[in-house]
């Protein structure tokens, strides 16, 4: 089946995290060279900007648990609007990031349009705190959970959209930092998990193997949220929260080869990119790699 239009979607919102500049990722993105990258493959694509967001709150507010959840809300609600129009529109949504939160912006999005979604999502972090387990009160930090409709009541109606996810048809894919809380929050809400441990007792290729059998059972569609984190700082040292003993990029490079060869992916999501803590622009030009990966760049 042919790839349809891409349609690129900015969302440089950083109020999920701690830490600033994740918001220009999305633009770090297009100075590195991704629609160059994107019509080499031969495929048809349009930039459709940044989603507009309100200027940055000049000290924290919302709840000490739940930082800046209106801002927050609001951006996701305009990303959910985006996602669904251009997939209304028979296009592949591209959303750039940003900090993790938007995801659940993404998720509302994609759950307007279709029924029964696969959910793959690699990350070093579990995002899968609530309100009542997290350490910071960083959203970004719930947006898995959320996204899953588990967690903080608010949090979840605020998107005013059931999500097509379940946990019967979601991954995690790379963890190698969960909080105490957040382990048992996982291990209880029935999402599969595939740790460090597991890449490095069975190899990449035979835990994407396992998950993408689960992602695609049944499903219309899968949605593929990658944080960049979850590759090692020695190959991408420019992200938010940086940690050793990650996926390699030969490793991540695999996780799209198999994503792309699925025939089912329908959406793709890159966050958490920081080009201050960048060295040489090697993370945004690695993204940009995994990205047309991702949307049929092959080795040969």
């Amino acid at each position: 089946m042919p790839t349809p239009k891409i349609e690129i979607i900015g969302m440089p919102l950083d109020l999920g995290a701690d830490r600033r500049g994740v918001d220009m990722g999305p633009d770090a993105l297009r100075n590195d060279g991704l629609m160059a990258a994107l019509h080499a493959l031969g495929l048809e694509v349009e930039d459709g900007g940044d989603v507009p967001l309100p200027p940055r709150p000049t000290e924290v507010n919302g709840r000490p648990n739940l930082k800046f959840f209106n801002e927050i809300v609001s951006a996701c609600l305009a990303l959910k609007e985006r996602v669904r129009d251009t997939l209304q529109a028979g296009r592949f949504p591209l959303v750039l990031g940003g900090d993790h939160s938007i995801a659940m912006g993404t998720l509302a999005g994609l759950s307007v349009r279709h029924r029964k979604l696969g959910l793959l999502w690699v990350d070093a972090h579990g995002d899968f705190n609530t309100d009542e387990t997290t350490l910071t009160g960083n959203i970004h930090g719930m947006s898995f959970a959320a996204a899953l409709g588990i967690g903080n009541a608010d949090l979840i109606a605020s998107m005013a959209q059931p999500s097509a996810a379940t946990p019967a048809t979601s991954v995690l894919v790379g963890a190698r930092d969960l909080d105490p809380l957040e382990k048992i929050n996982l291990k209880n809400s029935g999402v599969t998990v595939f740790t460090m441990h597991e890449i490095d007792a069975l190899g990449m290729h035979a835990v994407m193997e396992r998950a993408l059998k689960i992602v695609t059972a049944g499903t219309e569609s899968v949605h593929l949220s990658f944080d960049l984190d979850a590759i090692d700082p020695n190959d991408a040292p420019g992200v938010g929260f940086p940690l050793k003993g990650g996926i390699t990029f030969r490793e991540a490079r695999l996780i799209m080869e198999m994503a792309a060869a699925c025939g089912k992916l329908g959406s793709l999501e890159v966050v958490e990119l920081n080009p201050i803590l960048d060295r040489q622009n090697m993370t945004g030009k690695l993204a940009i790699d995994l990205i047309a990966t991702a949307l049929g760049k092959q080795l040969l």
